[in-house]
């Protein structure tokens, strides 16, 4: 995998209102059509001819591309850690950062990187379109415009979105409370469990009282990730066998445990065992509801006391996104179990509610 860097001369003044990193991964925002009418990544070196509305601002753009460029459905966890170490070796010289990602998992990437990067203080937004900059209705021009600017905005000095976010169809939403909702239209992310942190109209509105606050310490770039997670969804008429082929995988440490309503689980005998052994196992269950407003609270129900009872996690209002992605996060730290159940229930960048 290759980085391909693109200085953009904007009509920028000598002294630039800001300078901001666009870090190209892939997706539909940077296709275009070539002469034989097939998709192919853009050159970002002509993207003035693509959005001319970029002369009008007054910043200093670069532009690194990632080539091959990464379809969404393709990215892993060494993609999140390559673009943390990218932010990290850039941070000192850009004054916000904007990724253009594939859509498709971009809500789990821009959880992985909540994690990784602790102590953020410049915009890190995540963005993207439903059609391609190629395209005469693209949505992408307008993504990338306003992400730049809230990438760009500051107030008192200092950036007024420290954290990782998701520009879409005129909304910023953090970064790990953000959920793929539509395939066909461009409002394609939404945040039922947690409020908008702006809204472009014809001004960007920011909601400071939503935003995290500034961190007092520096910046501190994670550097692994576990990967020996899963994801378990229960169902109705779920057998011992399915359960057995997830809980029972090889090298397995944690699940995310889909449960209906407020955190519920069948109560039969074979499941409660299977999950309780592999708890005793060292296998850390966080559960996390199927509802997209759902918030689990154990004990609630009778269906639910007998996981709290058990030792499972309670997630509380966590997306299914974020939770795989904060699971990687906690455990390649290989604390003690005490602490890991702690950090696994604990608030760490505004991925839940408390």
């Amino acid at each position: 995998m290759d980085v391909v860097k693109t200085n953009i001369d904007t009509a920028a003044p000598a002294h630039a209102e800001a300078s901001i990193l666009i870090i190209y991964t892939g997706g539909t925002v940077g296709m275009v059509y070539d002469e034989k009418h097939h998709l192919v990544p853009f050159n970002f070196s002509q993207i003035l001819q693509k959005v001319p509305e970029l002369s009008n601002f007054k910043y200093m753009l670069t532009v690194l591309s990632i080539e091959p460029a990464i379809d969404s459905s393709n990215v892993a966890p060494s993609d999140w850690l390559m673009l943390a170490n990218l932010i990290r070796d850039n941070y000192a010289d850009y004054d916000g950062f904007v990724v253009l990602h594939g859509t498709d998992t971009m809500a789990y990437s821009a959880s992985a990187l909540s994690y990784l990067l602790e102590n953020l203080e410049k915009p890190v937004i995540f963005t993207g379109a439903q059609v391609p900059i190629g395209r005469t209705r693209t949505d992408a021009r307008a993504n990338l415009i306003s992400a730049l600017q809230i990438a760009a905005t500051k107030v008192n000095g200092k950036s007024i979105v420290p954290e990782v976010c998701i520009y879409f169809h005129n909304l910023l939403i953090r970064g790990n409370r953000a959920k793929k909702v539509e395939s066909r239209h461009f409002n394609a992310f939404k945040s039922e469990n947690y409020p908008l942190l702006a809204k472009a109209g014809i001004s960007i509105d920011f909601y400071e009282s939503a935003i995290l606050p500034h961190p007092e310490k520096p910046l501190h770039v994670h550097q692994q990730l576990d990967d020996n997670v899963a994801i378990l969804k229960l169902f109705p008429g779920i057998t011992p066998q399915v359960m057995r082929s997830v809980l029972e995988a090889p090298g397995l440490r944690g699940i995310v445990l889909e449960t209906f309503g407020a955190g519920n689980a069948p109560t039969a005998g074979w499941l409660l065992e299977l999950l309780e052994d592999a708890i005793s196992r060292g296998i850390y269950i966080l559960n996390v509801s199927q509802c997209d407003e759902g918030r689990v609270d154990q004990g609630r129900y009778e269906t639910s006391k007998f996981l709290l009872n058990m030792g499972v996690i309670g997630g509380d209002d966590i997306t299914t996104e974020a939770a795989i992605t904060k699971l990687m996060f906690v455990l390649a730290l290989d604390l003690p179990a005490t602490q890991t159940r702690e950090m696994l229930a604990s608030n760490l960048r505004g991925e839940i509610s408390i």
